[in-house]
């Protein structure tokens, strides 16, 4: 007998997820240098250096375990957003937390309802778990945002049997997003046998008026699981620290199947050490903001239909099969994202870097454009 066939049924049909291409594997492969990655929505300004110096304090110590509660974190967290410790759930980066939801509340026999071109983990976490994946369409454009989450189909898709609702807002890969009114209508209408998980992982980016605080909702809707992460806006994706913030009832069942000492001493310092440092947050969202208006008038002149995003990535559509520009990019130093596993194969995605790296990534397409 193979091993694959010793596997659970679906852990045998899984495929992996795949991440932006590493700088050192392109070095490796290419055998060039000063290489621009604007492939996973890491912050271009790097880590506050509140949260490095807090990182470098705790090295020392590394021979102890941390703490596996992670009670300062918590305590900090708890109080900057004005709930309690025992409504928070950390993990190693917010993926952790969306797989312990699906530990957690996700069986052979139930099914879980998400998005078409919403993020990835949310079908192989529903699939590891060995439940059932209905994938509700997005909007077609013609009566909401293009690509964005259609909350009507994502009701009528909800049955006896769905146990969880994801929703990514604003969604990775589109950047969009939907309003306070339209969400908290789907969410309070969603039956009390589902656990809803709102994604917040691009939270502090978002400046539109009507973008909701899902934390806000949390004392009336009692099923109700928020998820951010300090991976994007802080500058911690090498760190690995997310979290979940819930109904006690619910975290409680969440620090149940998380695994002892999930995030690190380093993350833990770092980020509770990032959330003073309003300053470099406050920075961060500017540059966004300028080099996200930057990209999307560019990537316009040339002719290519971007969907409006509200993160700090901006996905347009090439026209074709995106696979050769990618390539191209590639030879040009530019590390980007295709998408086709997201179901947009003629779409690439693109983080948004600091000024000179958004007129690196310019340069770089307009030169593959030309060939």
């Amino acid at each position: 007998m193979k091993p694959i066939d010793l596997a659970v049924p679906g852990v045998q049909g899984l495929t992996p997820y795949v991440p932006g291409k590493p700088i050192g594997e392109l070095e490796r492969e290419l055998g060039i240098r000063n290489i621009v990655k604007l492939a996973s929505n890491e912050n271009p300004l790097g880590p506050s250096p509140l949260a490095l110096a807090a990182a470098t304090r705790v090295l020392p110590e590394l021979h102890l375990y941390p703490d596996g509660g992670g009670f300062e974190l918590k305590d900090k967290l708890a109080r900057k957003l004005g709930v309690t410790s025992d409504q928070i759930t950390l993990g190693n980066g917010s993926n952790d937390v969306l797989e312990l939801v699906a530990r957690a509340f996700l069986s052979p026999d139930v099914s879980a309802v998400f998005s078409e071109h919403a993020f990835a983990v949310y079908p192989i976490v529903t699939q590891a778990a060995g439940a059932r994946a209905v994938v509700a369409p997005a909007h077609s454009g013609t009566h909401g945002p293009q690509y964005g989450h259609d909350l009507k189909a994502m009701a009528e898709a909800i049955g006896p049997d769905t146990r969880v609702v994801f929703i990514a807002n604003p969604n990775n890969p589109t950047g969009t997003y939907l309003g306070r009114a339209e969400l908290a209508n789907f969410l309070r209408a969603l039956p009390g046998h589902v656990v809803a998980v709102v994604d917040e992982a691009y939270f502090e980016y978002v400046s539109e008026p009507d973008y909701p605080n899902a934390l806000s909702w949390l004392p009336e809707i009692t099923n109700l699981v928020v998820t951010r992460t300090f991976s994007k806006a802080y500058g911690l994706a090498g760190l690995r620290v997310g979290y979940a913030v819930s109904n006690p009832l619910i975290a409680d069942l969440l620090n149940r199947v998380r695994q002892p000492f999930n995030v690190n001493a380093p993350a833990l310092e770092a980020a509770r050490a990032a959330l003073d440092d309003d300053e470099h947050l406050a920075r961060t969202a500017q540059l966004n903001e300028v080099g996200r208006a930057l990209l999307m008038q560019e990537l316009a002149s040339c002719g290519f239909a971007a969907i409006p995003s509200v993160g700090n990535f901006i996905t347009f559509d090439v026209g074709r099969a995106a696979g050769a520009i990618y390539e191209a990019l590639l030879g040009e130093g530019v590390i980007v994202r295709p998408i086709a596993n997201y179901g947009l194969p003629n779409h690439l995605r693109v983080t948004v870097g600091t000024a000179e790296e958004n007129l690196f990534f310019l340069a770089a397409l307009e030169r593959v454009l030309s060939v």
